[in-house]
């Protein structure tokens, strides 16, 4: 399968965009956190209807982005529309696919509540947006808790204080304060953890508007979850029950989905 790079130029930021396949229907792709849109990769040679075009969200990857702490909803459609005008072959008026993973979730899920006429099937895989997340919310939607975030990114003892009593008495289990560490230890990772999360805060799914558009347009979403993550809750949320259009498939595994070896399972959501 053919795989190569896009530079997109788009205000004064580049977004660097992965590009795998060359099917006659796009299929846009969201990473999670941390991660790139090479992430895809171990889907190159099995959906080969679709072109997968899997882009590096902002302080992520190799995309340069200068338009400061945010982007936009509308941002991200604009950098859409100019990766399928720069390729022929694709009707650029058809509609398109997305498959998103954890933080990329909330992603796909604001962008079906803004444009569900144009979507033709959502396939998440231990999706981030399907819950309310209260520190993502705090430090993210209010100024205050902001403030605090970007304080506690430089100065963080005070947290892992905090985590260490929580980890102690249960009230977090083990895989939150191991993940949490990984992020938080150094300095670097918590300036890029603030960057992330703040330049995403305008991606915010409401669930009464998904859920009227998924019944409006019939769309098919099909969601993976790890019986065992411990990140990402979503078997949880009240939105993936009692709705026909919705299908879940648990695999015995934890929260990392995008691999080798799950790459038929999630090849299969996509004719299902």
């Amino acid at each position: 399968m053919n795989n190569r790079t896009q530079i997109i130029h788009y205000k004064n930021s580049f977004i660097n965009v992965e590009l795998f396949g060359e099917g006659d229907k796009w299929l846009f792709c969201f990473h999670g956190f941390g991660e790139d849109g090479g992430s895809f990769k171990v889907l190159e040679n099995i959906l080969g209807k679709y072109t997968l075009a899997a882009i590096d969200l902002p302080f992520h990857g190799k995309t340069k982005w200068n338009e400061g702490l945010l982007i936009t909803p509308d941002d991200l459609l604009n950098i859409v529309n100019k990766i399928v005008e720069g390729n022929n072959g694709i009707n650029p008026s058809s509609k398109f696919s997305l498959l998103a993973f954890s933080l990329g979730g909330r992603v796909a899920l604001h962008l079906l509540q803004i444009i569900p006429s144009k979507i033709e099937r959502i396939v998440l895989l231990a999706p981030d947006g399907l819950n309310l997340n209260f520190w993502y919310w705090l430090g993210t939607q209010t100024l205050l808790g902001n403030k605090l975030f970007a304080y506690t990114m430089k100065k963080p003892n005070w947290f892992f204080g905090l985590m260490n009593v929580a980890g102690k008495t249960r009230l977090i289990n083990k895989s939150i304060i191991k993940f949490a560490h990984y992020y938080l230890d150094d300095a670097e990772a918590r300036e890029f953890l603030y960057k992330r999360w703040t330049t995403m805060r305008k991606f915010k799914p409401k669930y009464s508007l998904i859920k009227n558009a998924i019944d409006k347009y019939a769309i098919p979403i099909r969601v993976l979850l790890g019986k065992y993550d411990r990140i990402i809750f979503s078997k949880q949320s009240n939105f993936l029950r009692n709705n026909k259009n919705i299908k879940v498939t648990e695999l015995s595994t934890g929260h990392q989905l995008l691999k080798e070896k799950f790459a038929d399972d999630i090849a299969l959501l996509f004719s299902q």
